[in-house]
């Protein structure tokens, strides 16, 4: 049973269709204009449309052009009183689905129509199968089977068909980032973009340039104008991540896009309205923020509606072995290796380390080993120092895991890459944490490649 919409001026015609097809247990809906069918499709399902050509007003190819601009798999078949060809190919051109000459008879309506809701079904069923596979191909890079993760998961299926603000909280390295990427998938959105931006990593003028962009000569070096990312990502899905480094001239720009969905071009005076879903991302305590008025406490309970707390990997240490599978599959196929396996006290040694570094760093390292091991095993010799030692693994935060027979060079690159991945490549909070310039951690990134 389908919904069939009828446009043709000529009541007569209306009522013989709508008994043909009423009685093959369809339902259907008579219109007289273009005008009035068009307004009909604005607020009502319809599987498929039999339009006249010739009605006065707006004609039939016209109200066949409007369809296929805004209804593009909706099928249209074509009727005339008049055996005009001319009107018949222009009508194929534009998109229609068949075409009959009147008088028809009741076959030849019923084998359109079938033929015309077959394809409308295929079509349907194609939709599915793509979101199908698009859920799919994104699920297995969201990996894990613990209770913890298993709750993350539940709740980005929940949130993401919404089009509600989303924080992200936990550590770095927890996989912010794909839990973001994860939800634009499953959403609405996911045929239109997922952009980026790491707050941290610029400073105020910057990060208002790449923001919201700017106009040509609005300040030195300004040779054209740029979009910013809210522009780049309308009707799709901006993640800021390290919001808690925000400076607090950007917090209140960024707080009325939020609220008011509009903003302006540095430079420019037009203003310009987006519709844009925002998930941002932390791995500080906001709250402490807002209290020590580092933090708009307005802009904190605007992106604070759904939170989601992405738990450490030392909180799910069963979906270790699933990781380790993932990334050795992932790195042995980009480093044309054979599908290497790991001694067993080698997973029992990542099983029993602490991952301050978590997933990010759990990768790194088992990217390190592939390319150590010549093998087809991997063996505790193919692991960072750290990790080779019988000493405990349990490794607070604040601590760097150090070898001790290395040189001070190499021990000053160990600790860069440490920080690096505790803090998730934020060069700032690298050098706060090393003690020195981030002039000088740009010279020592360059120094080690660590670029």
């Amino acid at each position: 049973m389908a919904d069939i919409l009828i446009v043709d001026d000529e009541r007569n015609t209306c009522d013989a269709l709508a008994v043909i097809l009423r009685r093959e247990g369809h339902r259907t809906t008579l219109t007289v204009s273009g005008e009035a069918a068009l307004a009909h499709l604005q607020g009502h399902l319809v599987d498929m449309v039999l339009s006249d050509v010739k009605m006065p007003g707006m004609d039939g190819l016209a109200v066949l052009r409007q369809i296929k601009t805004l209804y593009t798999d909706l099928p249209v078949v074509m009727m005339s009183g008049h055996s005009d060809v001319i009107a018949a190919v222009e009508a194929m051109k534009q998109g229609a689905f068949d075409y009959l000459v009147k008088p028809f008879g009741k076959e030849d309506v019923l084998r359109a129509v079938q033929k015309a809701l077959a394809m409308r079904a295929v079509l349907v069923e194609n939709r599915a199968l793509k979101r199908q596979m698009q859920d799919h191909l994104a699920r297995p890079q969201v990996i894990g089977a613990s209770a913890a993760w298993r709750r993350v998961c539940a709740m980005v299926d929940q949130v993401a068909p919404s089009r509600t603000t989303v924080l992200l909280t936990g550590e770095s390295g927890t996989g912010k980032e794909l839990i973001a990427g994860q939800m634009h998938r499953l959403s609405p959105r996911a045929a239109h973009p997922f952009v980026t931006l790491n707050a941290a990593a610029l400073p105020e003028t910057l990060l208002e340039a790449e923001l919201f962009g700017y106009e040509k000569g609005a300040f030195t070096g300004a040779l054209q104008r740029k979009p910013g990312r809210f522009e780049l990502a309308d009707h799709g899905t901006l993640f800021l991540d390290e919001i808690g480094e925000m400076p607090a001239g950007a917090q209140t720009k960024f707080l009325r896009v939020l609220q008011e969905g509009t903003f302006e071009r540095l430079g420019g005076t037009r203003t310009l309205r987006v519709d844009v879903r925002i998930i941002a991302a932390t791995n500080k305590a906001l709250e402490q923020e807002v209290a020590a008025q580092r933090f708009r406490a307005d802009l904190y309970y605007r992106i604070n509606v759904i939170a989601l707390h992405l738990p450490p990997l030392r909180e799910r240490r069963e979906d270790i072995p699933l990781l380790v599978a993932h990334f050795l599959q992932k790195y042995t196929r980009q480093n044309n290796k054979p599908l290497l396996k790991l001694q067993p006290q080698v997973m029992r040694r990542l099983q029993s380390y602490d991952w301050p570094g978590n997933v990010r760093e759990l990768e790194n390292v088992i990217e390190r080993a592939v390319v150590l091991s010549s093998g087809s095993t991997i063996g505790v010799a193919a692991l960072p120092p750290h990790l080779q030692s019988n000493a405990p693994l349990l490794v607070p935060n604040d601590h760097f895991v150090l070898p001790g027979n290395a040189t001070l060079e190499q021990i000053e690159r160990e600790a860069i890459l440490q920080a690096l991945q505790r803090h998730a490549g934020n060069r700032q909070a690298v050098a706060r944490t090393l003690n020195i310039g981030v002039a000088t951690l740009y010279r020592k990134l360059r120094q080690y490649q660590l670029q």
